[in-house]
């Protein structure tokens, strides 16, 4: 591979560094320096232009970009400038799972990106579509010397199936050669579950629950080990794959192309779609502004079709005019909540299409998030692909005080030097320890759920009895905990780390990444709000409702409301959390402050409904996972935890539940 005329593109940090090199004017390294680190999948991809999944996709690559206030790169002008390498800084392709990022940069003429390390599901799927990725520094100056690169060079330190697949030209050419038509030892047909059970009787010594649970799913496929170590590639068997409206359309098409119309899915009985991001997208600021409404009303039925021709469950959230009309038995919600509720059971494996299906991780499972061509891979040949990961184990000892949260906890530890180095990229993390029994199946979800935060392939919680009794009162059916399900004493553990939660107190994280965390007893300035929003998955649970109707009864019964200004959003995360609210009274509470109550999905979350800031000025406090820049609007998005959200509202400013009852009372 000839890269004589290769040029190269720093993501500095300075936005006019990143003008001159647009407008022709090379730069080295140095002169560049300092690079972005942390550049989102919301900023390569911006959210409202992810229902094109055509050539049009490369004229948005990184117009999200943000580099202080500023961003550098307009709609086409990457593309036009012809750049074929991107450098950027340290955790590139943090956030969601979707495959348009790296899409988007290979459709605008992008064929490698160096950085100093890059986040699993980002680097994943530009494998799979053949994007080379790179922590090779070295491979600069030989492009600007004009150096022929060689694919044994562009590879370098990946492990083997890495290597192979972008060899192959991506995941479904490497799929078709060697996955298709593969055979269990027993021959009766693709990858059976004795198989996995027998690769399973191979492992020796002490396990955590994670391999465990991994190993015995494991299956056998070229260019894997037979005693796979850390870093190494692998194939597992799903017991379910999930997908939603973002991604359903682009699999498609990416599996008719490689298998013609008239592929056949494996296991469709185990194959769930949800529709859980557009259900308010008619009132999404900034799919209004961008003109988009038709472009995700056909994307949406894109998914429908698909659905219907293979016959797959699917669960639609209704709009609120529908609702009226539904005589209650439909059941929807944001996708990996409903796959805690109604799906998951411990010691399975779980993979869906979105960052955050780590959640179901707290019913003592494996669950993790994947791109568009490892679902379509998955959907086609029952496979998955995982690099076998290293596992942390989250001791948490104690209790934590009144008021404090999970929310609270994760945004502690996003801000520990450990994960801001970026150490627990790739990492499974399991917490453990007697402070663990303190929290019910909620709140142990909201720990999993933002694993995909901090880095990490997945999150897990051993189960027990609490286990069993949040699956008993959600779907009326006794699960069973086998003897093997906990990690083995003994198990080998990349990093221990220790969280005395009696010592956490409410926590916020300032805009633009959630790992700028502090405590709200350090925030030593008054920030003025505009909108409090309340949901998500990691908050639209029973227990994240119960926290804000908690705050908000407080209130109204000490004559508060809502602060002058501040528009007040909750929204569901499942039809049976709105359904447990109406019958506990929660609804008349709400309505009685004029809080605006939103049906389930992840609505402004993803910057795809109510609750979304409509320009730069407006200051949002927000319990959702994440604050990258652009994630819900133009403005400025501070994490809290649900009752700091609430709190917050009524005081119109960053404010503790605690300390706004001492206010009151004087």
């Amino acid at each position: 591979m000839n890269t004589f005329h290769w040029k190269i593109l720093y993501l500095s940090q300075d936005p006019a560094l990143i003008r001159r090199q647009l407008a022709g004017a090379p730069l080295t390294r140095e002169q560049a320096w300092p690079l972005r680190d942390d550049v989102s999948t919301d900023e390569i991809t911006p959210v409202h232009i992810m229902s094109h999944y055509d050539d049009t996709l490369g004229d948005f690559a990184h117009t999200g970009l943000r580099c202080g206030l500023d961003n550098p790169i307009a709609r086409q002008s990457l593309r036009q400038a012809g750049f074929q390498v991107l450098v950027a800084g340290r955790r590139y392709g943090k956030g969601s799972s979707r495959e348009h990022s790296p899409t988007a940069e290979k459709m605008a003429g992008v064929q490698l990106v160096i950085a100093e390390s890059f986040e699993r599901i980002y680097r994943q799927n530009a494998d799979n579509i053949g994007l080379f990725t790179s922590t090779d520094f070295g491979l600069l100056e030989r492009i600007e010397r004009g150096e022929a690169l060689t694919l044994d060079d562009l590879v370098q330190g990946r492990e083997a199936l890495a290597a192979s697949i972008l060899g192959a030209g991506g995941l479904l050419r490497w799929g078709q050669r060697f996955l298709l038509g593969a055979h269990s030892s027993t021959g009766e047909g693709s990858y059976e579950e004795d198989r996995t059970r027998s690769v399973a009787s191979k492992a020796s010594g002490p396990q955590t629950l994670f391999e465990k649970i991994l190993m015995r799913h494991r299956l056998s496929a070229p260019h894997t080990p037979d005693q796979p170590q850390p870093g190494e590639g692998l194939f597992v068997r799903a017991d379910w794959r999930f997908i939603h409206e973002y991604y359903t359309g682009m699999a498609d098409t990416l599996m008719k192309n490689a298998l013609g119309k008239d592929f056949t899915l494996q296991r469709p009985e185990q194959i769930v779609v949800f529709e859980d991001h557009t259900s308010y997208v008619d009132e999404s600021p900034a799919h209004v502004r961008g003109g988009l409404i038709a472009n995700m009303h056909a994307m949406s039925q894109a998914q429908r079709d698909f659905a219907a021709r293979h016959g797959l469950r699917m669960h639609r959230t209704l709009t609120e005019a529908e609702v009226l009309l539904d005589d209650g038995r439909n059941v929807a919600g944001i996708s990996h909540a409903m796959v805690a509720e109604h799906y998951a059971l411990p010691g399975q494996v779980v993979v869906g299409t979105d960052s955050h299906t780590p959640h179901s991780g707290a019913l003592g499972c494996v669950a993790f998030g994947v791109g568009t061509t490892d679902m379509a891979n998955a959907f086609v040949t029952g496979a998955v692909r995982v690099t076998l990961p290293e596992c942390v184990r989250v001791e948490l000892q104690g209790q934590m005080p009144q008021g404090v949260t999970a929310k609270d906890l994760m945004l502690n530890l996003l801000a520990t030097p450990y994960i801001r180095s970026g150490s627990g990229v790739g990492k499974v993390f399991e917490f453990a320890g007697e402070g663990i029994a303190h929290l019910r199946t909620d709140e142990r979800a909201t720990l999993t759920n933002m694993c995909a935060e901090l880095g990490g392939l997945t999150g897990i919680v051993a189960p027990d009895a609490e286990t069993l009794r949040f699956i008993r009162e959600r779907r009326g059916v006794d699960a069973i905990i086998d003897d093997w399900m906990h990690s083995d004493a003994g198990a080998q553990y990349a990093e221990h780390l220790t969280v005395d939660l009696a010592t956490l107190s409410p926590m916020v994280a300032r805009p633009g990444d959630p790992g700028q965390g502090l405590a709200l007893l350090d925030l030593h300035e008054r920030v003025r709000i505009d909108i409090a929003y309340g949901g998500s998955c990691t908050a639209g649970k029973r227990e994240d409702f119960d926290h804000y109707h908690a705050v908000l009864s407080w209130g109204l019964a000490n004559g508060l409301k809502v602060a002058e200004g501040v528009q007040v959003f909750l929204q569901y995360g499942t039809t049976a959390v709105r359904d447990y609210c109406t019958a506990q009274g929660y609804d008349k509470t709400f309505a009685a402050l004029g809080v605006r109550i939103l049906q389930p999905s992840c609505g402004a979350c993803a910057n795809c409904g109510p609750g979304s800031s409509t320009h730069a000025g407006q200051v949002t406090v927000s319990a959702i996972n994440r604050n990258f820049p652009g994630r819900s609007g133009p403005g400025q998005v501070w994490l809290a935890s649900p009752p700091t959200v609430m709190a917050s509202a009524l005081a119109g400013e960053l404010i503790s539940f605690e300390e706004l009852q001492r206010r009151i009372s004087g």
